[in-house]
């Protein structure tokens, strides 16, 4: 049976044939429509495309949080989505069995089955883009909750009383861990020229109308620029910190770092393992997780979402 994934993302839907091993056999990306018809009727062509009029069965992974029985979107947050029956809708325009996914869900999926989680039982994954995502698998099992909607690990209370998160709390680990906030660090850093280290940040910052693009910031810390190093620091620091405390509860063996942030590498992992070191009760005393960089990047979401759909419907 054919499995298809298909990940919608803010500015592109892509879309793949993925293999019982998790290796794509053929992909298609478009670019995601503004109307939310639009959206769903361009996700349903691309799975009657990629099905070719044979059986098959669709994972469609989406941002926002997803119903217990992989049915409904509670809520999106770049999509007007709201208790939207999206498996159903997708059904009847298709003829095609799907389910649907929140998208860390399905990369963290993908990462435990066939890239840095392989072979692992238990993986916690958190992917640091322009938010941070999470995902997690326990005893082989992805942790979906009472109501479908665990493993929201941005959304950790990390400082309290801290920066305005846009779910509304303050001091989530999404406003000190994410892309978007490195970006927000390296601004400060910046701006603040009494810190001493951030001259070829705030001339980047001049030629950009007081932005720090995240490109930037990869480029300076690459060639060792301290102040695009410190800000790079900040941000492991913040994701280690609140590991530690994730590993008190779930006790992982490997902590999966994934999105843009994560190509940096061991830049980021080092000062992400020894605030992971500081945080975590017993450190020394106790075995404890390690860290990687995810490996499926880009194509975690399409390789997760096909093969859920695969394991969840195809019996």
């Amino acid at each position: 049976m054919r499995a298809v994934g298909i990940d919608i993302g803010g500015t592109k839907i892509a879309g793949a044939v993925v293999d019982a091993d998790g290796a794509i056999e053929r992909q298609v990306r478009v670019a995601t429509p503004g109307a939310v018809s639009g959206i769903q009727n361009v996700v349903a062509d691309m799975i009657t495309e990629l099905a070719e009029g044979e059986e098959a069965v669709a994972g469609v992974a989406a941002a926002g949080f997803i119903d217990r029985d992989r049915s409904t979107v509670y809520f999106a947050p770049n999509i007007a989505w709201r208790d939207e029956p999206l498996r159903d809708h997708l059904q009847s325009l298709t003829g095609v069995p799907v389910v649907v996914e929140n998208d860390a869900n399905a990369a963290g999926w993908a990462e435990y089955r066939f890239g840095a989680g392989e072979g692992l039982g238990d993986v916690v994954m958190l992917t640091l883009g322009t938010g941070v995502g999470g995902a997690i698998v326990i005893d082989g099992q992805l942790l979906r909750g009472g109501h479908g909607i665990a493993a929201e690990l941005g959304h950790i209370r990390l400082v309290p009383e801290g920066r305005t998160c846009g779910c509304g709390q303050r001091g989530c680990l999404e406003v000190y861990g994410s892309g978007r906030a490195l970006q927000h660090e390296a601004e400060e850093i910046a701006r603040d020229a009494a810190f001493g280290i951030g001259a070829a940040l705030r001339a980047v910052q001049q030629r950009n109308d007081g932005v720090v693009p995240g490109q930037e910031i990869s480029r300076l810390v690459t060639a060792g620029d301290a102040g695009a190093l410190e800000a790079l620091r900040r941000v492991a620091v913040a994701v280690g910190t609140a590991c530690g405390s994730l590993a008190a509860v779930l006790d992982p063996e490997r902590f999966v770092i994934g999105g843009g942030v994560s190509q940096l590498g061991e830049v980021l992992l080092a000062p992400m393992r020894e605030a992971f070191a500081a945080a975590m009760p017993a450190y020394g005393s106790r075995p404890v997780a390690d860290f990687a960089v995810a490996r499926l990047t880009n194509d975690a979401g399409v390789i997760g979402a096909a093969d859920l759909a695969r394991r969840t419907l195809a019996s």
